[in-house]
């Protein structure tokens, strides 16, 4: 059931998107089709005016509706199979900056986590932080051995905040699921849990500290990647200690150039990382965006990454990586029925699905691709073109494929800025079919073998004595399959309420047309929400209360 609060942060929202501009959003949704006439009637309508093209007053009544919508529509931004390009390429602008809290918070703050006073912590420490952002802000210090570290402070107050706001999506991902015709095809509540699973993880700084330390781990013998050290005994849940690291901003391509760093090699060993997390450690920085990634000061001839902000981090299935590597190399090969298989396999299409449909549409989607030379084809468009073709086929959304996907587009256009010659694939084909031959070769089969053998030590002595049963209850006739009735049950149960659901729906949904056309006719509309008469928020608020009511709640 939704709460006042709830209702007043709809209303609230609706308004934002009417002051930029975006009612037609708010009538042109599915529950609100019926009545779409109403958006002609609405006062500024009536005057043909100038507008921003509508990606860039998307941007930006996101950034007014703060930072949890901000962080949403940058992970959105790569889902280019069901965003047009215009609001892909605006929203992948998103800037997730927000002004600090005061320096005393901060310090109050790590006193409370840590029990003593930040003098008897540090020999200095600066309230001045060095970056802020939704989560969290740094702040720069030094410990009494004299290393330089940087403590980095969870914002106070922004749990209820993300709780209060990821709640509303989940309101608008279900109002998708049940009245958008693509609804259940892309799963938006899958979207919304995998969103609030990564964010709520960015608030426990033990689980980034974690993340950190297994990524340095990772690559502790490598000249790769350099990862921070984590100081555990400065480190809580909302407070964490870390080695200060510095480097050239990987987007100061300038800088980058008076220090002699061979680009080229800059971007291939980007690449190899990429590959190198998701593939063989299978535990990948989710987060690598410019302002993230640093470049040290070493060897400019072999240059090494320096990665921070360990928040967001992505791993596969080892079902998922499998059939990754195999997708690429066959798209590689060129071997169009062997994607086509794959994706069947996989079930990220319907069983029934055509091979030979699918592998021409496919075809028809990456040879005028490949005819170009291998430096000039964009991975992130040919991702947004077969996403586009497997529509048709009625491919589902694999939520758990998002963090890589919107990875892998991070990397390439990092790559491209450094070294626009780069060859993505050529770069990756190596390296993929080395760890092919890793997965399927015989010491994979020596590795598996170790991994399994105290398992089946077990099972296998167990094995007889359960067949010789299940076949004498078979051969008795005593063998039977229940199903449980509870699935049919909930069914009937829902049919008999779907009719009242729909009725409270349309009633609800003429009452927030009725709040917002009441609001758009007060003078100074939206902008002024305090002089907003108690009748609108009164309509709104029974309105919203009961298009949510009509949504399917019922957990049993």
């Amino acid at each position: 059931m939704i709460r006042p609060r709830q209702a007043l942060r709809l209303i609230y929202i609706n308004a934002i998107l009417i002051r930029h501009g975006l009612d037609e959003i708010i009538l042109t949704t599915p529950l609100l089709r019926p009545v779409r006439f109403l958006l002609y009637l609405l006062p500024w309508n009536w005057v043909r005016r100038t507008r921003a093209p509508r990606a860039i007053r998307l941007r930006r009544a996101l950034e007014d509706l703060g930072p949890i919508f901000v962080k949403f529509g940058q992970i959105i931004s790569t889902r280019r199979d069901l965003l047009p390009d215009d609001i892909a390429d605006e929203l992948a602008n998103l800037q997730d900056q927000v002004p600090p809290f005061p320096g005393a918070q901060a310090r109050a703050i790590i006193e409370r986590a840590l029990h003593s006073p930040v003098e008897d912590l540090f020999v200095e420490f600066d309230e001045t932080p060095l970056a802020s952002a939704s989560i969290a802000q740094v702040h720069s210090a030094r410990l009494k051995d004299g290393r330089e570290v940087v403590v980095k402070v969870v914002r106070p107050g922004i749990e209820a905040v993300i709780r209060r706001d990821v709640s509303l999506l989940y309101l608008v991902a279900d109002l998708a699921e049940r009245y958008w015709r693509e609804g259940r095809r892309l799963h938006p509540r899958q979207i919304v849990a995998e969103y609030e699973i990564t964010i709520l993880d960015e608030l426990d700084l033990m689980r980034e500290a974690a993340s950190a330390s297994q990524l340095r781990r990772n690559f502790q013998d490598s000249a790769l990647l350099q990862v921070p050290e984590v100081y555990w005994d400065f480190t809580r849940p909302n407070v964490m200690v870390m080695e200060r690291v510095s480097g050239i901003p990987i987007s100061d391509i300038d800088a980058l150039r008076d220090h002699g760093i061979d680009l080229r090699v800059l971007a291939e060993h980007g690449v190899e990382i990429f590959f190198t997390q998701v593939m063989r450690h299978n535990f990948f920085h989710a987060d690598m965006h410019p302002g993230n990634i640093f470049v040290a000061r070493g060897d400019p001839n072999n240059p090494c990454y320096v990665a921070v902000d360990f928040g967001i981090m992505g791993s596969l299935t080892p079902e998922d990586q499998r059939y990754l590597a195999e997708n690429f190399i066959a798209f590689f090969n060129r071997d169009y029925h062997r994607v086509a298989e794959l994706h069947v396999l996989s079930e990220w299409v319907p069983a029934d699905t055509r091979i030979n449909e699918f592998e021409s549409a496919i075809r028809s989607v990456c040879e005028p691709i490949f005819e170009r030379p291998l430096k000039d084809i964009s991975f992130g468009q040919l991702l947004l073109r077969l996403f586009q073709t497997a529509r048709r086929f009625h491919m589902e959304v694999q939520p758990q494929l998002i963090l890589l996907q919107k990875t892998l587009l991070n990397i390439e256009g990092l790559g491209r800025q450094l070294y626009p010659d780069l060859d993505l694939w050529q770069t990756a084909k190596p390296f993929l079919e080395r760890w092919m031959r890793e997965q399927l070769g015989p010491r994979a089969v020596v590795r598996e073998l170790k991994t399994h053998a105290p398992r089946w030590g077990e099972i296998l002595p167990a094995l007889p004595g359960l067949a010789y049963e299940v076949l004498r209850q078979a051969r008795s006739g005593k063998l039977r399959v229940e199903i449980a009735p509870a699935e049919l049950d909930k069914i009937r149960r829902e049919m008999r309420r779907s009719n009242q659901r729909t009725v409270l729906g349309v009633v609800g949904a003429g009452l927030i047309v009725a709040a917002v056309v009441l609001l758009a006719v007060q003078e100074g509309g939206a902008a002024r929400l305090s002089s907003v008469p108690l009748l609108t928020w009164v309509l709104g608020g029974l309105g919203t209360y009961m298009v949510v009511a009509a949504l399917p709640w019922d957990s049993d």
